[in-house]
């Protein structure tokens, strides 16, 4: 029960979103941040799902709403405005979550580890 409870965070905003937090966590990897705010000289950038800022490392669950164009559009928008920023964002789909969790897991751990040095 105690485990449990350190693996609570209000900041999700979706079940999957906890539950990909969850298996990273799991995984061994540091406990992000949930729903970090970026922001640019006092502006708002963007709101990232699972972060570790320090790092400048950042993983975004992308569900089933972000097949709709406009939402896949802002998602976009948004990425590159990142990517100024010198962010790196790893979207994680659906899919990627069932069917790859443990490459996209490597993926997470070279980026912390590329940021990390």
């Amino acid at each position: 029960m105690v485990r449990v409870a350190a693996l609570a965070d209000a900041g999700a905003e979706s079940a999957p979103e906890s539950r990909l937090r969850v298996r990273i966590v799991l995984a061994g990897v540091p406990t992000p941040v949930t729903q970090f705010v970026v922001e640019r000289e006092g502006r708002f950038v963007a709101r990232l799902d699972l972060a570790w800022p320090h790092l400048k490392v950042a993983v975004e669950y992308d569900g089933l709403w972000h097949d709709d164009p406009e939402q896949f559009h802002r998602d976009r928008r948004r990425l590159n405005r990142l990517l100024g920023d010198n962010w790196i964002v790893l979207p994680v789909t659906a899919k990627r979550f069932r069917e790859d969790f443990d490459g996209f897991l490597e993926e997470l751990r070279q980026a912390l580890n590329s940021r990390s040095r």
